[in-house]
Order: C-alpha cells, then structure tokens, then sequence
C-alpha cells in the first residue's frame, strides 16, 4: 500500500510539474512589418521595434525612462575640452556568429556609418565625427571636430549600433548582433522568431523565444489578443477598445508617452505650400482635439511644435496654429490659392488613416481640396521619404530629440532655412544644459512661427499584454520593444 502511494505522488508529481513552470516564450504584436533588419540602413521605427536591443547594441543605450546607460562601452572618458570620447568595451562579448567584438567593429561600424555613401537614415548622428581609432583590442578613441553635447545620447540610437563586418552585408535578412536573443527565421508577411542567445555577456533574459507577429488590421489586432493568439501588443491598433480590455482581468492596458510627433508633413517644393501663408492656413483649419478624439479615441498630447511635451526644455506653441477656420479662408485668399487641391500620402498606421480622413474633411470645409491615396510602408518610403513625390503627408516622427531634422534642407519636406541651421549647428557644439534649453527654446520657436509642418499630437504609447507578463516598457525614448527585462509572473 505505502509502494502504491508513493508511486502515485510521483506520477502526481510529474503531472503536475509542466503546469507549474514558469512559461518562457511570448508572441508579441506588432502593426508594421520591417522592410529590413538592419537599423543602420533603414528608416523605419518597425526595424528598431523588433531589434532594438534584443538582436543589436551600441556603445550606449536608452533605458525605458530614456536615460542614457552603458551598453558594450562598459565605461568611457572624456576630454577636459570634449573633444575626444576614449570608450572601454566589455570583455567577452561575441556576435551571435561567434565573432568576438573588438574595437576594430567599432571603427568599422563608426566609418561606415559616415562614409560619403552611406545609407544610415540619420547620417547626422555621426556629422561631428573626425576620426575613429582603435588603440587597443578593447579600447576605442573617437575624435570630434567640435565639442558635441548630444554625443552619447547619439550613440544609444538604433542607427549607431555596433556591427561586424563579417556578418554586415547579410544583415537585412538575417542579422547577426551582440544583443541577448539571435535571429531564428523570418516568414514573410507573418513574423520573426528569435530565440536566447546563450553566449550573451550580460544577464540572461527570462525567455527563451520570442516571435513578433505582424497584424495591421485592427480588428485582426483584437482578435487575436482576445483568442491568446498575441501576448503582447505594446502599441495596440485599436484604442477604442482599450476599455474592454481594462474591464477583464487577463488582461494589463500599459498607456505611456512616446517621442512620437505625428505631424502633417508640407513639402516645400511644391510652389504653394512654400508660401508662408498657406502653410498658416493649413495649420489654422486642423482642429487637433477632434484629430485625438476621432483617430485615437481621445488618447494623445496636442502639439504646437516638433517637441515632446514630457520633456522639460518643451514649450507650449500650440496657440501659434490655433484652430481657425476664418483665419485660415482668409490666409488662403490672400496667398491667391482659394480653390487649392493638394495630393495627401497616407502610411497604413491608424493615425494617419483615420487621421487623414479627418484632415481631409477640416481642410476641405476653409476651400482645400485634397486627393487621398493610401500607401502601404514600402510604397510610403520610397515614394514620400526617399523620393519626395508628394504634397502633404501625415506620420509620427518616433526618433528622440529629432527637431534637428528641420535643419536638413534635403531632408523629405525639403524646408531651407539658414536661422534654423544656425541655431541647430551652436545647439551641437554647446554642453551647457542652461544654452542648450535656450537654444532648444528657439528652435521650437522658429518652426513653429514659420508653421513648416503642421503639427498635430503626441503619439500616445496604448499597449495591451496578458497580466501575467511584466517588464514590457511603460514609455517609449525610442521605438522599441526591449525583451531583455520581461518575464511571465506565473
């Protein structure tokens, strides 16, 4: 009797064992699929919200306040004039391939970067680069032309991260990193699959696997949460459903801010959108809180300018393009253009689809008539970002500290100002946070008094995920879905 029931306890045991353990993989939902896995060739937020971290890393990192931390640079210095950045990378620190990292990968990655063909999408972060040297297997010296208060916070984005040049021209379809997960298989259309990189030089991740879903739909997003389909789904489609997650208890809705400008971008080289007063009107029609309730179901901060309003150094420009309909029709006949048609480019993200619906109505009611075409985020770069063939525009700027995009005369609205460029240009060179707030201050100003864009809202960061799972990034610094830090509870 006494054998009998100590077999049965461990049979029992082993039975209930698997359902107690801890599980270790997760399906997280994304909207957009990236065109590519390379952050440093590609402008797309969707390329950073699967690698981020999780497959690459830089010298530097953001943590999920956006705080600047150590990342394969486990130290560094900095000389007395900050000029020359002297930066200590960690011992033991592989490729997912196998290769160790040197400061050899650092200089590679650093000149590549800034090469005169280079394609990484913001060139600008690497401009006050003079020289990049190697001075010992793990120490790498990189000299500025000029002192550069942004320096380390450049080096913590997506775009800067550290590649090897073994693996770097296969990198779009099969990336190899440093980071604490390795690239398994991406099935096309349907999702990527990592998996734990057992070499990693860090703390090991909880989970063991992770696969990115990509689901654009909605209403596709919903089911698929509700169903258990998807984990996680850190920038959720479908606001307007947020309530009923909040009502069941399977569930957490995660609502934190994000670098996110969304924006009607003008491009300048049409001839009437390059006067001034059109441009006025455009802003005066937009009413924001009716774009924020309509597209977002009231999730979003109003904006007067390219600033997040989290940020201390932000000011509220938001009465500079107040809501005004008469102002704008009158604007509009001034500048002789009362009978405008204007060609409006839409991405597929919900903002910019029920957003420019929206837009579309408020600018035809003060005489502008536009011609939607919607475009899926292929066809949307290659068109309007690299191509510039378009009127206006509507997408959310997610890069930290980007106002200096307005400095780049061909940049995709192609704006040209010479007062801009200088207040951009002293702002690099000055590290006094008093100089820098008041340069910044003048920045905002001037795009806001020259209504460059119009600027609509904040992006609002609306996450649902099982209430199981912690660690997923309440905020978003930067575009990005940090696996490093989640886990299942239970």
């Amino acid at each position: 009797m006494l054998g009998r029931l100590k077999l049965g306890l461990a049979v029992l045991a082993m039975v209930a064992t698997p359902a107690l353990a801890q599980r270790a993989d997760i399906s997280v939902g994304l909207v957009l699929e990236p065109p590519n896995l390379d952050p440093t060739s590609g402008a797309a937020a969707a390329i950073r919200e699967v690698t981020y971290s999780n497959i690459y890393e830089g010298l530097t990192r953001f943590g999920p306040d956006g705080s600047v931390n150590p990342g394969l640079a486990h130290d560094w210095d900095i000389s007395e004039d900050g000029t020359v950045y002297t930066f200590h990378l960690r011992e033991g620190v592989q490729f997912h391939d196998g290769t160790p990292l040197t400061a050899d990968d650092v200089v590679f990655t650093l000149d590549r970067a800034r090469d005169e063909d280079s394609t990484n999408a913001q060139k600008q972060l690497f401009a006050a680069i003079d020289t990049v040297t190697a001075v010992d297997p793990l120490t790498v010296e990189v000299t500025l032309t000029q002192p550069q208060g942004a320096f380390l916070f450049n080096m913590a984005w997506g775009d800067a991260v550290i590649m090897s040049p073994e693996s770097v021209e296969t990198n779009a379809t099969n990336p190899v990193g440093t980071g604490a997960f390795r690239f398994v298989r991406w099935v096309q259309g349907d999702r990527v699959e990592l998996e734990r990189n057992p070499d990693y030089w860090g703390e090991a991740p909880a989970l063991e696997r992770a696969t990115f879903r990509f689901i654009s739909d909605p209403s596709a997003a919903f089911a698929a949460m509700m169903a258990g389909d998807i984990d996680a789904f850190p920038n959720f489609p479908a606001p307007e459903t947020l309530a009923q997650f909040e009502a069941d208890p399977r569930f957490s809705v995660i609502v934190g801010s994000t670098e996110g400008e969304t924006i009607l971008s003008m491009n300048h080289q049409n001839e009437a959108l390059s006067d001034i007063r059109v441009r006025q009107a455009i802003s005066h029609a937009i009413n924001r809180q009716d774009i924020i309730d309509g597209a977002m179901f009231g999730y979003g901060t109003p904006i007067g300018t390219h600033f997040a309003p989290h940020n201390p150094d932000y000011l509220d420009l938001t009465d500079n393009s107040a809501h005004d309909p008469e102002a704008a029709r009158a604007l509009l006949a001034e500048a002789g253009h009362e009978n405008l048609t204007l060609r409006l480019m839409l991405p597929p993200p919900t903002y910019a689809r029920r957003g420019g619906e929206i837009v579309a109505s408020q600018l035809r009611d003060v005489g502008i008539r536009t011609e939607i075409t919607n475009l899926e985020w292929a066809q949307w770069l290659e068109q309007v970002f690299r191509g510039k063939d378009f009127d206006l525009t509507i997408i959310s700027h997610t890069e930290p500290m980007d106002i200096e995009i307005y400095s780049r005369p061909d940049y995709y609205f192609q704006y040209d100002s010479a007062e801009l460029q200088a207040i951009i240009a002293e702002l690099d060179e000055t590290t006094d946070p008093e100089a820098r707030t008041e340069l910044l201050h003048r920045a905002q100003r001037h795009i806001s008094e020259d209504y460059v864009v119009g600027f609509l809202f904040q992006l609002a960061k609306t996450g649902v995920a099982n209430a199981d799972i912690e660690g997923l990034w309440e905020n978003a610094p930067v575009p990005a879905n940090d696996l490093t830090g989640v886990r299942w509870t239970q």
